[in-house]
């Protein structure tokens, strides 16, 4: 009589959580790139807003801030940590309806802000206006999120805690201590509540919020995405382990100090003003570190970038980044900082980092991503890739240096004075002055813009009709890292 063995059962990544995330990134990449062009033309044309109050600029923008942080952003970071995690630890995610959880309670905050900022249902607190029911559900999102994440680290099958998931556990610790310490407010109904903060302490809780959101949230966290994409894309170890060590602790450190440079010349106490300059310079250097790490992380594989356009999205975002911490540091300067504070040069700044390091390292990292979720080798076109990075730079390029040189005359324009002391200039002067750089700074953001469409038609072409198969986790153990 044959005898039958059963095969034996083979464990898989959970990729399906990953793939949702990725693809959700693409759609809310071009959702909130879109009414930020819109809002790039209503400075431009005013009468964009049709009179209509939930299209009006001061509703809109809250709204774009949202979807390109929170929804572009936060869903890049949620399908690359995920992945991460898994790859490195060699271990399929904790809890798998609890990731899941993680992705359509991430949906529904989106939804639910895209449908109250327009509405003018807002805390009016940057980065953090979603009303308290939102902010409630925020929070049980994010700890199933750190359930998850570090319960996949707990059950890893490696020793070595790779350096990619320091820097991802330090954002999802650190942005959950952020979001609960801001969002501390009392309901006055349903959708109105008031911060149990008052006057210049709001004032610091809000920019110890806002400033860490971007240290953590867009900073830390993307340079775990980092650590992880380059070495595998450029096929080369990174360059110093010790030091990717050494500048995470220094910019976890130093970061949560340098809020108060947003606050020069207010009423916060004089003291306060310069401890946050100070750390401000101070965070050049571990900022600095994981740039020079990743740059010289491409040392022997430089040719690549002849032929290679996802790594030229990856040093370009590493580039970028390198430029927006030098100057976010020279801003924090009490004197440079009088004259940038409430002017363009302020958006100039936020958008280098934001769409020059955030969206660039977001979209190379997705498209080493999204083939290998869905068993393929590569993207559909590499042509297309190659074009989507010029479009994307040149984007770039022209948003930043319009508002830099528009900043910059603004700030200028507002301080001349006539030897009599009256102003030299009146304010609707300064504004009319910057009309030529909005023109230029609406083309920037509608070549980014179009690259999102075209990557958005490579993804499609890439997982239209392809099979969902989860990669089999390694039976051996890979050797440990010294």
């Amino acid at each position: 009589m044959a005898v039958t063995t059963a095969s034996p059962r083979v464990d898989t990544f959970n990729y399906g959580v990953v793939r949702q995330f990725a693809v959700m990134t693409v759609v809310w990449g071009i959702v909130g790139m879109a009414v930020g062009v819109l809002l790039a033309a209503q400075l431009i044309w005013p009468d964009l807003n049709f009179n209509t109050p939930w299209l009006s600029f001061g509703r809109l923008r809250p709204l774009h801030t949202n979807a390109v942080i929170f929804a572009f952003g936060g869903s890049a970071l949620f399908a690359t940590s995920y992945y991460v995690v898994q790859r490195t630890c060699q271990a399929r995610l904790f809890c798998g309806p609890l990731a899941a959880f993680t992705f359509w309670g991430w949906q529904v905050v989106i939804v639910a802000a895209a449908i109250t900022l327009p509405m003018g249902i807002t805390s009016s607190k940057e980065y953090a206006e979603l009303e308290w029911p939102i902010d409630i559900l925020i929070t049980l999102v994010w700890v199933a999120y750190a359930i998850v994440f570090f319960g996949t680290i707990v059950k890893r099958k490696t020793r070595h805690i790779y350096v990619a998931n320091w820097f991802f556990g330090a954002y999802i610790l650190t942005i959950a201590i952020l979001h609960i310490v801001n969002n501390i407010e009392m309901p006055a109904s349903m959708w109105k509540s008031y911060s149990a903060y008052a006057g210049v302490q709001d004032a610091m809780i809000q920019w110890w919020y806002g400033h860490n959101a971007v240290g953590f949230f867009l900073t830390t966290s993307f340079l775990g995405m980092m650590y992880y994409f380059i070495p595998k894309q450029a096929e080369r170890p990174i360059y110093s382990y010790r030091l990717s060590i050494v500048h995470f602790w220094a910019l976890n450190f130093t970061y949560m100090w340098a809020g108060p440079h947003h606050l020069q010349y207010t009423a916060l106490p004089d003291w306060a003003q310069s401890l946050g300059m100070v750390f401000s310079l101070i965070l050049l250097a571990p900022s600095w570190g994981g740039m020079i790490n990743g740059i010289m992380t491409m040392s022997g594989a430089w040719h690549k970038l002849r032929t290679d356009p996802i790594l030229k999205f990856l040093v370009v975002a590493l580039s970028f980044y390198g430029m927006a911490t030098f100057e976010g540091s020279m801003m924090s300067i009490k004197t440079v900082n009088a004259l940038s504070h409430y002017t363009d040069w302020t958006i100039g700044h936020v958008h280098s980092g934001a769409l020059g390091w955030v969206a660039m390292i977001s979209i190379g990292s997705l498209y080493y991503l999204i083939p290998r979720l869905f068993g393929e080798k590569q993207m559909y076109s590499t042509r297309l890739i190659e074009l989507h990075f010029w479009v994307a730079t040149i984007g770039v390029v022209l948003y930043i240096a319009s508002m830099w040189i528009a900043g910059v005359m603004e700030g200028l324009m507002w301080r001349a004075t006539q030897p009599d002391g009256t102003l030299t200039y009146a304010f609707v002067e300064a504004v009319k002055a910057k009309y030529p750089f909005y023109l230029i700074r609406l083309a920037g953001g509608l070549c980014f813009l179009g690259g999102m469409f075209i990557m958005a038609y490579n993804v499609f072409r890439t997982i239209a009709g392809k099979p969902t198969v989860d990669a089999p986790i390694p039976a051996s153990l890979p050797a440990s890292a010294h």
